[in-house]
């Protein structure tokens, strides 16, 4: 097997840790700063690190990290010890007792964990959320049939609203066919080999009144149950390096429009059951492995599926949106033609592996490339987008110096907005003031909420003020939801009553205190800018390192 092909270690982001841990994504950069032997990061970027998901959990449990802070916590910690690695079957009970289905096995304490924490959240939130812990335990066993929470998103993206038929032939627990194509999307059909995922799914969409999903238990290749089925979009994760996907059986089937898929090609005989299931203008939005794009094996129906004008892109993912491994994706789209002389002329090449994964997906110019038809059909076919998509070269002295100039202004400039702030009455002095809700502001129409920020509406209240105690520990700690996520919540904020006066000294300070973050947040981009074009610089000879004179001077002693 291909390399690229082969399982990497399990990785988790910082918001997986801290929803492992039960603790804040800040709770989580302070034990990085803080912590010598926290794990270091094993790829992703500097924006968005991956951590070994096996040395962050031995770190935990050293550290004792995170234990009995969160109901959901404690719940899932439950589970994992009565159905040990069965977590679907765990999570199949969770929901038909959320659904509150007769007969359902759930234990009694399970029963009671789940009851209390429906209390503070709804049954299919709850739910949800329980699914997105299982897909953080990447490489355990069932989590690679769950589409992360990132690959969703990125499919989302590139989806768009759709109204119509939605269909996924591999659809695990449902993640893409629920979530991919919006709220207008109806009906939604599917089909999964493993009988207790299809259960999952058909009680996430019962959970979230999705009453028109059709979930069917079979293999999709060898035992099609929608035959006649075609759809606006077609969705699809296949499961990948298949050896045996029954190709012996097909080689005569009717979905083989581009050529009988070679044995190791299980990828493209996926990519051919998605297509045969679109109906005319409709798409198919399949997810594969890199080597998919130029396999030898795969040349003849690759260069079959350029020549009839049905792929329209290709995008490379950022690494990081597998629920097993690190390595990129591949997003083929593909458009079946409403009529002739609608067949694509030309491939839309993105790539994006140069991205952080939970960053923008909307490409830059320089990410783009047209790639005409003619171009595309060379000896090998190759469809990888980084074989097509050529960034432009910087003028490297020019920007460079440019950014460690700038960088030095902003070192300075910096500096001088740390406001000086004198030793204060003493810790948990304030809270002797007399506290206000901010849910009574909101009544009495003093202040007014926009989005998750607070703003004045009264002369007798700075809105620095206010902005800067919703971000109190104890404010925080009230927004922080069971599963450690921080969420703004204003119903539950408490502000100390002082006059206007110390109102403002005290906003004055939150003010500067911003402004030091927004300009930190800037600096931190440009001096990862600089250093990104210096590495590139000195590495592909545009840049060089600088001769002291001391050197000069060996130089000349020589």
């Amino acid at each position: 097997m291909e390399d690229e092909e082969s399982v990497s270690a399990a990785v988790v982001t910082a918001a997986q840790i801290a929803r492992l841990a039960g603790v804040t994504r800040a709770a989580v950069a302070n034990w990085r700063r803080r912590h010598e032997d926290f794990p270091s990061p094993v790829g992703g970027t500097a924006a968005g690190p991956l951590f070994s998901l096996a040395e962050t959990e031995t770190w935990l449990a050293g550290q004792r990290k995170g234990r009995g802070v969160s109901q959901e916590v404690a719940l899932w910690q439950a589970l994992r010890a009565a159905y040990g690695d069965d977590m679907i079957a765990a999570l199949v009970n969770v929901g038909s007792h959320l659904a509150h289905e007769a007969g359902n096995a759930l234990q009694d304490n399970l029963r009671d964990a789940v009851d209390r924490l429906v209390a503070e959240r709804t049954a299919p939130r709850l739910f949800e959320d329980l699914i997105n812990r299982f897909t953080t335990s990447a490489g355990r066993s069932g989590a690679q049939a769950v589409s992360s929470p990132r690959l969703v998103r990125a499919l989302a993206h590139f989806a768009g609203e759709v109204k119509g038929l939605v269909y996924d032939p591999a659809c695990g627990a449902g993640s893409l066919l629920l979530t991919v194509a919006g709220s207008d999307a109806a009906p939604r059909a599917g089909q999964e080999i493993n009988p207790e995922l299809v259960r999952l799914a058909q009680l996430r969409a019962s959970l979230a009144g999705d009453a028109s999903a059709e979930i069917e238990a079979g293999d999709s290749l060898r035992e099609d149950r929608h035959p006649g089925l075609r759809a606006q979009l077609v969705v699809c994760e296949p499961p990948a390096g298949q050896t045996d996907w029954g190709r012996e059986d097909l080689l005569l089937d009717s979905r083989w429009e581009l050529g009988a898929p070679p044995r190791a090609e299980s990828d493209l005989a996926w990519l051919q059951h998605c297509y045969f299931h679109t109906a005319p203008g409709g798409r198919t939005l399949i997810v594969l492995a890199p080597s998919a794009a130029y396999r030898k094996s795969g040349r003849r129906i690759r260069a079959e599926l350029v020549r009839r004008g049905a792929l329209t892109s290709v995008v490379a993912l950022p690494p990081g949106l597998a629920t097993s491994h690190n390595l990129p994706l591949l997003l083929w789209e593909l458009r079946r033609p409403a009529a002739a002389g609608e067949e694509a002329r030309s491939v839309r090449m993105v790539d994006l592996t140069e991205n952080d994964p939970d960053g923008p997906l909307e490409p830059t110019t320089d990410q783009v490339a047209q790639v005409p038809l003619i171009d595309l059909l060379r000896e090998d076919v190759d469809l990888s987008p980084s074989a097509y998509v050529t960034a432009a070269q910087p003028d490297y002295q020019a920007e460079y110096a440019a950014l460690r100039a700038e960088l030095g202004q902003q070192l300075r400039e910096l500096a001088e907005l740390l406001p000086p702030l004198p030793p204060g009455p003493g810790v948990g002095t304030l809270d002797g003031f007399a506290a206000v809700g901010v849910t009574d502001l909101l009544q009495a129409g003093l202040v007014r909420a926009e989005g998750d920020e607070v703003i004045s509406t009264s002369d007798q209240l700075d809105t620095d003020y206010l902005r800067g105690f919703l971000r109190s520990a104890g404010n925080a700690r009230r927004n922080t939801s069971p599963t450690g996520t921080h969420r703004p919540d204003l119903r539950g904020a408490q502000l100390p009553q002082m006059d206007i006066e110390q109102q403002r000294r005290y906003g004055g300070a939150f003010r500067n205190l911003g402004e030091f973050e927004q300009r930190l947040k800037e600096l931190a981009r440009i001096g990862d800018q600089a250093a990104r074009l210096a590495y590139d610089g000195l590495t592909n000879g545009a840049l060089a390192p600088r001769v002291t004179r001391e050197a000069l001077t060996r130089e000349g002693a020589e």
